[in-house]
């Protein structure tokens, strides 16, 4: 059930986009997220509207208009375990597109199962 977010700096192409998103929802599959679970969007902000520390807490080069922000709203339950190795296998993915990984930023959210209302108001999972 995750719900990614993608957030860049303008302007990203339609490609590139896509590109991180696909990596994102194929890094979740494969720990375990259903294929059809797909909820994706994508924010896109001018520089003044998106601002980061080049180097916290301990960036390997500095970051620039490059960064990527991807937030993972989720349910609870996912191991430490579960979470590394999605992240390598992104990383690896991100890697092969171009994006150097030092530069991406992945944020984890969790929240209980009974938050979730995908249609019409039923929360299927209480």
């Amino acid at each position: 059930m995750p719900l990614v977010t993608l957030t860049v700096r303008k302007p990203r192409s339609a490609a590139f986009k896509a590109g991180v998103l696909d990596a994102v929802h194929a890094a979740l599959v494969a720990s375990g997220v259903p294929e059809t679970d797909k909820f994706q969007r994508v924010l896109e902000l001018d520089a003044a509207d998106f601002r980061v520390d080049p180097s916290y807490p301990d960036a390997a080069s500095p970051r620039g208009d490059d960064f990527v922000l991807i937030e993972v709203l989720w349910s609870v339950g996912r191991s430490v375990k579960v979470k590394k190795k999605l992240l390598e296998d992104l990383m690896g993915r991100l890697k092969a597109q171009g994006l150097d990984p030092e530069h991406v930023m992945v944020v984890f959210k969790e929240t209980t199962w009974e938050n979730w209302s995908f249609a019409g108001g039923r929360l299927i999972h209480t």
